[in-house]
């Protein structure tokens, strides 16, 4: 499956299963069941991303900004999420199964 972004431009970016991320700029993305699994996404900017629902198996979040990002019915298993952030970003209903959290940052508005 393919994921297709498009910036303030009207450009189209692809998005691919296994894609090489580090340090994309994401912010806003509406990433909504898209199909990232094993996509190296670390150090990537993704805040107040959309990414309810989307399949994020084995992903390499590392470092990555995920502040106020939608998680929520996300799939994590096997992600590491090592010192990401997550302050503020909303993870109801997702699987974090086998995923690594360590390091992560959180506060009073993520919501598990």
């Amino acid at each position: 499956m393919t994921v297709e972004i498009k910036n303030l431009s009207g450009d189209v970016t692809h998005i691919h299963e296994g894609a090489h991320l580090v340090g994309a700029n994401l912010c806003w993305a509406e990433l909504h069941d898209a199909d990232l699994r094993e996509a190296d996404m670390s150090g990537s900017g993704l805040v107040d991303a959309n990414l309810q629902g989307a399949c994020l198996v084995g992903a390499c979040l590392v470092g990555a900004d995920l502040r106020e990002a939608n998680l929520c019915g996300a799939n994590l298993r096997c992600a590491n999420l090592r010192g990401a952030d997550l302050r503020g970003a909303c993870l109801i209903g997702a699987d974090l199964r086998n995923a690594d959290l360590y390091g992560i940052k959180v506060n009073e508005k993520t919501t598990f």
